[in-house]
């Protein structure tokens, strides 16, 4: 039988582990910020002019003027999206991570999961509450955790790859080739999952549904900007032409160089990320060798009501304090 002041600061931990993943469940944002856009764009859709040359001039400014409006339009429906304060639903997301559950499987997994954790901490006898707390907050989470990462992971690779496919693009379109069949290249020999959504993509197009329409729903089934970008750049050609492969090489050239600016910030950011860690782990440290040198001094923390109370005050405290470091540090372009 482990001595009641072991058995007490283990408990104490699983119902500060069980307090936090709660709160993590509950309160964990998942509202897409909605992506302002910026005068890049005008670059992509609209290639300038060199000085001195005076031709077509009411032609320039009549697709200016539409380019305009369009780039007007698709911000209005981003900031209507943002304050609607829509975010993806179970299926949209399980759709995105790659998963073929249904919702029911979905809710049966989180019930499983419930249930071991539960019938784990019941077993180890840590008590009744510290079993329920911790298996209904292991229900809640661990199903969630593992949606999100996968989900994550799959839009890294996307972004990675998406650059690769519009050269690909730019490359048939200067060679003659029309842009349903460089979609369609793109569909058979690209690397997944820009080969599985560009695949999508042709298939809504072979059933009727007009390109710029097609090439609109991509941005609802990958919600990253660079997505976003490649569907207004698509519309604003469909509606008042231009040179598409101009437009989709510069599109390429953003893209590349939105990487770049990432690997820089993750570079500055690194050192701010290790500080974090240490400031977060430091006090649980801190607190270890204490209890190793001296246990009758800490322990009165874990026998005693008022010490259970400043501990789960200070556990709440520094899970505050973790997640707003992770809020200052974690950079989104």
């Amino acid at each position: 039988m482990l001595p009641p002041v072991i058995l007490a600061a283990i408990v104490f931990l699983l119902s500060t582990c069980c307090v936090g993943a709660l709160l993590l469940a509950v309160l964990h944002p998942r509202l897409a910020a909605a992506s302002t856009l910026d005068r890049r764009l005008a670059l992509i859709s609209v290639p300038t002019r060199p000085a001195g040359l005076k031709g077509n001039v009411p032609e320039e400014a009549r697709r200016k003027r539409s380019v305009e409006e369009t780039l007007r339009e698709a911000d209005e429906k981003l900031s209507a999206r943002a304050k609607r304060g829509t975010k993806p639903s179970l299926s949209v997301r399980l759709r995105q991570a790659e998963l073929g559950w249904s919702k029911r499987t979905y809710y049966l997994v989180c019930a499983v999961v419930g249930l071991a954790a539960m019938l784990l901490i019941g077993a180890t006898g840590f008590g009744a509450i510290p079993a329920v707390g911790f298996g209904l907050s292991s229900g809640l989470l661990l199903p969630h955790l593992y949606v999100s990462f996968r989900r994550n992971r799959r839009f890294k690779r996307f972004a990675k790859e998406f650059p690769n496919a519009v050269d690909v693009i730019v490359r048939g379109i200067k060679a003659g080739l029309p842009l349903v069949d460089c979609l369609k290249i793109i569909a058979t020999d690209a690397q997944e999952p820009v080969k599985g959504e560009f695949r999508t993509l042709v298939q809504d197009q072979t059933l009727g549904l007009p390109l710029a329409d097609a090439v609109q729903r991509l941005p609802k089934r990958m919600p990253l900007p660079e997505a976003r970008f490649f569907a207004i750049v698509i519309a604003i050609q469909s509606q008042t032409g231009g040179s598409l492969s101009e437009a989709l090489g510069n599109l390429s050239k953003v893209l590349r160089e939105r990487k770049k600016m990432q690997a820089k910030i993750k570079a500055m950011s690194a050192e701010a990320k290790s500080s974090a860690g240490i400031i977060g782990a430091l006090p649980l440290i801190v607190c270890s060798l204490v209890y190793l040198t001296s246990p009758s001094y800490m322990g009165l923390l874990f026998v005693t009501f008022t010490g259970n109370v400043v501990l789960v005050a200070s556990a709440l405290w520094m899970l505050i304090g973790v997640l707003v470091m992770r809020k200052m540090i974690n950079f989104e372009m």
